[in-house]
């Protein structure tokens, strides 16, 4: 492996592959802060862990900042320069160093100035103080003091937290004259319902998003190559919406915190890189470092845990890096005054390693369609302007208002179950379906509320021209009732229900459309209990359409599944994807492999990946075990015979026959992740 301190150039942020990100934040400031930071510690955790940059310490939500400001606030507990020694370092080593940086979140500010944050509907700040963007904050604090650290630091960019999670509506007079400059309203909305609630949400939306071009401007215009990333920004769980041009957007990312906190560090995973790498864009995903269990305090998180979460997101084509963030003393890891202990070091190298040596055939490479999710964004949109929200639905539902842990809750319940049947999937809001609809063999259609007119043409356009449509719950399935080939009797209504697939019954109740086909064929059936012998009502059906096909499932499926997990309604989701859909590789293996199909460089990738363990959280929040799976046999569908089957990395001895269009791979074992390369 090239050893970074031979570089002659930096490599820019978003190119980058591998590096890991620390922030210490605390309320109290007498807390001592760089004190134990030395040359050798960083060049000793830069020499071990070979990263291709490191973000460090830099400004905080109290609107103290781990630097000696002209500008600002420093926090008083800073004994030592730290981040005058790790740029020395990492300049060094030609290492891009970047740092965290609190944006909307800014204590200090909200002090001085009051009326600069955002106030409520009833003209009070929030519980949190927010600054304002239709305030001079951005010009008079924020920017110049990223500037001042910029020059102070030669700063290769800023990893901006507290902005678009942050961002709130804002009832100052500012903000209401602006509004009625912008739109001619001059009656304000107050709540949701009110005349001009979807004009006023909008309108927040598009200030937002030209304050992210305002600092990113002045930003880049100062420093030239400076690249800033707002974590959560064009994310899914933020703004699943077409990209602004003219924010320049680098690279996307963001951080995704402990799996005991937040029911599983790899279900979020699974989902935000499938979205991640359908924008097009640059990006990586940065799992916390520590954990949190059932009413205990923070633990490090076991290597071979992270290596499972660096196989998730890299399998996807994305960079990896870890958190290693500090509230106060007493988080694990590195500590407040900034000590790096060799067994930290050792577990990065570690997760370092693994990643670099599936580098090659991960990093940057492309989908190979095979079954499109759709994200719906109309749905979440629509959602968030009910719940009076710019951004992140649900918000304060998780344990500490951070991140809701039932947001996407059907569509993840539903991702899942594809996984589990190892079918390779990519999750897609509309947006990105422009180009794209006719490549994928099936499109499916969770359960969500609201669908523009225009998306719903484009989707039976596509199974009209030969593609497989399949719709997912009551209301979904509604939208689609004139071409199911079906009879809808009555209205929706909460049943309890079994489905039986392959000898196993399984609990899925909730809201069913009873249906009758006409013109459709039934592909499963429902029962009130567990005799199959009567009673069972039509639950899924397929009906030929044009030259393609559109099936739906009545029920709440993803939503059930994503709370039990049960193996019957994967299964039956299974039989009913199977009637309308043969997928390129198949898997004889258990559902704990996700079956991902890339290809880089003219190569064929067939990433698998054994998430098995990660569903244990929050009562064992740290796995020091993977269990190994195996012997798996993948099943490929080619045209013609490959010139080469090789596994990387080589830890095990595959073998391959060929024979009738398919290629048959038998891998030995499966460790945490494998990728078999056809060529």
């Amino acid at each position: 492996m090239e050893d970074r301190a031979k570089r002659k150039v930096r490599i820019p942020r978003k190119d980058a592959f591998f590096g890991f990100h620390h922030d210490a934040h605390s309320r109290d400031e007498s807390i001592e802060k760089g004190t134990d930071v030395t040359e050798e510690m960083v060049e000793r955790l830069i020499r071990e862990t070979k990263p291709d940059y490191i973000q460090y310490d830099g400004k905080h939500g109290s609107g103290n900042v781990s630097f000696h400001t002209k500008i600002g606030w420093t926090f008083p507990g800073l004994k030592k320069d730290q981040l005058a020694i790790f740029r020395k370092v990492t300049a060094h080593h030609n290492i891009p160093l970047l740092i965290e940086w609190m944006g909307l979140s800014d204590g200090k500010a909200a002090e001085l100035h009051p009326d600069w944050v955002s106030v409520d509907a009833e003209g009070k700040p929030y519980t949190r103080p927010v600054m304002s963007t239709f305030s001079p904050y951005d010009e008079e604090i924020a920017i110049p003091q990223a500037k001042e650290a910029i020059d102070a630091y030669d700063l290769d960019g800023f990893w901006i937290d507290g902005d678009v999670f942050s961002a709130r509506l804002d009832w100052s007079e500012r903000a209401q004259k602006a509004f009625t400059a912008a739109t001619g309203i001059k009656e304000i909305p107050r709540k949701p319902g009110d005349p001009h609630w979807h004009e006023w949400m909008v309108f927040h939306r598009r200030q937002y998003i030209e304050h992210v071009k305002r600092v990113f401007t002045a930003l880049r215009a100062h420093k030239h190559g400076f690249q800033p990333i707002i974590i959560g920004l064009y994310n899914s769980y933020c703004n699943p919406e077409p990209i602004d041009a003219a924010t320049t957007v680098d690279y996307l990312g963001s951080d995704v915190p402990s799996s005991g906190r937040y029911h599983g560090d790899a279900r979020c995973l699974r989902f935000e890189s499938r979205y991640l790498a359908s924008t097009g864009v640059l990006w990586d995903l940065e799992p916390w470092g520590t954990e949190l269990g059932e009413n205990c305090e923070y633990s490090v998180v076991h290597v071979c845990d992270l290596m499972q979460e660096a196989a998730i997101v890299i399998s996807q084509g994305g960079g990896f890096q870890i958190d290693y963030g500090v509230v106060g003393p007493i988080v694990p890891g590195p500590s407040f005054a900034g000590w790096w202990d060799d067994w930290i070091i050792r577990i990065i190298a570690e997760v370092g390693r693994f990643c670099r040596a599936r580098q090659a055939v991960s990093h940057r490479s492309v989908t190979v369609p095979q079954v499109a999710l759709l994200l719906s964004s109309t749905s979440y949109f629509d959602r968030l302007d009910q719940e009076g929200q710019l951004y992140a639905p649900g918000r304060g539902t998780s344990p500490d208002g951070l991140q809701p842990i039932s947001e996407y809750r059907e569509l993840r319940g539903v991702l899942h179950a594809l996984l589990e049947l190892h079918y390779s999937v990519d999750v897609l809001a509309e947006h990105q379906f422009r180009g794209k609809m006719s490549g994928y063999p099936v499109i499916v259609v969770p359960e969500c509320e609201v669908l523009t007119d225009e998306f719903r043409t484009a989707l039976l356009d596509y199974a009209k021209n030969g593609g497989a449509l399949l719709a997912i719950g009551a209301a979904t399935s509604g939208m689609f009732r004139q071409h199911l080939g079906i009879t809808f009797n009555g209205e929706p209504t909460e049943e309890q229900t079994y489905v039986y697939s392959r000898q196993m019954e399984g609990w899925l109740g909730g809201v069913w459309q009873d249906v009758t086909p006409t013109s459709a064929r039934s592909v499963g059936l429902r029962f009130p209990n567990s005799d199959t012998r009567k009673n069972g009502k039509c639950a899924a059906t397929v009906a030929k359409f044009g030259k393609g096909t559109v099936a739906a499932i009545y029920g709440p499926l993803g939503d059930v599944f994503s709370r039990s997990h049960n193996p019957s309604v994967r299964n039956f989701l299974g039989d009913v994807v199977g009637s309308v859909f043969e997928p390129m590789v198949s898997l004889s293996g258990p559902p704990c492999v996700d079956v991902v199909l890339r290809r880089k460089g003219g190569r064929l990738m067939v990433h698998l990946v054994n998430v098995a363990g990660k569903y244990w959280a929050p009562n064992n929040n740290v796995p020091d075990y993977v269990l190994p799976v195996g012997p798996l046999e993948l099943r490929v569908r080619l045209p013609k015979r490959p010139g080469k089957v090789s596994l990387v990395p080589p830890d095990a001895k595959i073998s391959s026959r060929w024979g009738k269009g398919e290629l048959s791979v038998k891998v030995p074992k499966l460790e945490i992740h494998n990728v078999v390369v056809i060529e």
